[in-house]
């Protein structure tokens, strides 16, 4: 069992009376990822709700924020007890057998246009073997073919732009192994969170975003973006694409800095200290589906 310990800040000067912030920063409670302890300090004295959503377990923290400064600060302990499976033995579901909940995450979506990648995703990876191994090929090419450059996308880039620029962050990463999934009949979304163990290369510490494939009975983790260990990332929200689940939205006149993310690995309740690293089977933070 892996034992994080994380902290981020937050900082924003806000330039209107009332302005409202719903932000997901909180660790999402699954079954393999469990809270040990967190907190959360605002520099304003402010009311706060959370919604928890039933069935992505994603928390979003809302709040009315004053003009001025504002200073929102989360700290965690979480324990990850990873579900695996040998990746041979990890099958594709057919669409007849996949679970209703399931089935919105084979359409297209604002930023993973699958239809229009049908006849380039069929071309490369419609040949291969059904299962585990077909999604890590799709994760291979997005990464083979996909330049890291801070700053090259935006909020209107999709994965089509991420294919023809071949530049992008995480999320376009993302947003295009997702699309090439969906376009296979593969169900794919989208999931953000914060990473141990990321490539230093990269700059400080940041939000992360990386993708959930389902296979067999449950969702898998893959890092697209091929920069970041997936046994160190702690899972804060889950959707069809980054519209989903963006780590803050704003609404009025607000001014914000870049956060300050700190993560580490500490030792477990066992008093084991295991750092991620990387593995050849699959990994999942998410239950298993019941099939009648």
């Amino acid at each position: 069992m892996v034992r994080l310990k994380f902290s981020i800040a937050l900082d924003y000067e806000i330039t209107e009376p009332g302005c409202d912030f719903i932000f997901n920063i909180h660790a999402a409670q699954t079954q393999a990822q469990v809270i040990v302890s967190e907190s959360l300090t605002l520099s304003q004295p402010l009311l706060t709700t959370m919604y928890v959503d039933p069935v992505l377990y994603t928390r979003f923290l809302r709040l009315k924020a004053n003009s001025g400064p504002l200073s929102v600060h989360y700290d965690a302990v979480v324990d990850i007890n990873h579900q695996t499976a040998e990746a041979d033995l990890i099958s594709e579901v057919p669409v007849a057998h996949l679970p209703g909940p399931v089935l919105p995450y084979l359409y297209p979506s604002r930023y993973c246009p699958s239809d229009r990648l049908h006849r380039l995703a069929v071309n490369e990876f419609g040949g291969l073997y059904q299962g585990y191994s077909r999604v890590q090929a799709i994760r291979d090419w997005v990464t083979s073919r996909v330049k890291f450059q801070s700053n090259s996308s935006n909020g209107n880039t999709t994965a089509i732009d991420t294919l023809v620029d071949r530049v992008g962050v995480c999320r376009d990463f993302a947003h295009l192994m997702i699309a090439l999934c969906r376009a296979v009949n593969i169900p794919a979304r989208f999931a953000t969170g914060i990473d141990y163990g990321a490539d230093p290369i990269l700059g400080p510490t940041d939000f992360h975003a990386y993708v959930e494939v389902y296979l067999g009975d449950r969702w898998y983790i893959f890092d697209a973006s091929g920069a970041a260990i997936p046994m160190g990332f702690v899972r804060f929200g889950t959707g069809h694409d980054a519209a989903d689940c963006a780590f803050a939205t704003l609404f009025g006149g607000v001014r914000g800095a870049a956060p300050v993310i700190h993560i580490e690995a500490i030792p477990n309740s066992q008093g084991v200290l295991v750092e991620p690293h990387h593995v050849p089977y699959g990994l999942s933070t998410d239950g298993q589906w019941q099939r009648f």
